[in-house]
């Protein structure tokens, strides 16, 4: 398998985590969408990452897709997602808004960053931080309940994985947001996962895109 795209971008990260997890081998191509979209086009027309190029040539887009298309390869006891209910919505809950922040982080950058002078709208700047913040909030609401190192049982999940890159990726992008005030539950979760060998193995420093 060919993984397309950056290990900045929380989305590729937490894609190449879990397959690193799973002990499923890939290639990677650390191609930017900016830098490199003649090189991602072929493979992907949206221009997005992750990009994931499987053994036969078929190609899976989007994060969440291609987690759905991992674990199903995998038994369901190894699952990085719980497969029982009602731990399985809420690990999803959790991991959307997760990706959710990502979003925004990643639109507020660009509104920021990426428009002519004058072109930027604060209206949609304050809205992106308002959501981001409110997400953050929910988060933090739901760490502060779990008992243990992981959010869903002894082992680590994609719900874990998700929230640990997308706040890597928000303080990084977002100079704002560090250090995480008043979320000490979030602050910790980091902390801790990022100590972990497989993070500190896949893991990049933000680079800003030039449009």
């Amino acid at each position: 398998m060919i993984l397309i795209g950056q290990f900045d971008s929380p989305f590729v990260r937490r894609t190449a985590i879990a397959m690193r997890l799973y002990g499923i081998a890939f290639d990677h191509r650390p191609w930017s969408v900016f830098g490199d979209a003649e090189k991602i086009r072929p493979h992907n027309p949206l221009l997005r990452v992750p990009t994931l190029v499987l053994d036969d040539g078929d190609v899976l887009i989007e994060s969440l897709a291609i987690l759905d298309y991992l674990d199903g390869r995998m038994p369901v006891a190894e699952r990085l997602f719980p497969q029982e209910e009602p731990a399985r919505h809420k690990a999803l809950k959790l991991a959307s808004l997760a990706a959710g922040i990502s979003d925004k982080a990643v639109a507020l950058y660009y509104e920021q960053n990426l428009h002519g002078e004058g072109a930027v709208s604060a209206l949609w700047i304050e809205r992106c931080r308002g959501q981001i913040k409110g997400a953050l909030a929910a988060l933090e609401k739901e760490g502060a309940a779990v008992g243990g190192d992981y959010w869903f049982g002894g082992r680590i999940g994609h719900a874990d994985i998700t929230v640990a890159c997308m706040l890597r990726h928000l303080r990084e992008a977002h100079p704002e947001f560090q250090p995480l005030v008043g979320l000490p539950s979030l602050e910790r979760h980091a902390e801790r996962m990022e100590a972990l060998p497989v993070f500190r193995e896949i893991q990049q420093p933000f680079i800003p895109p030039k449009g």
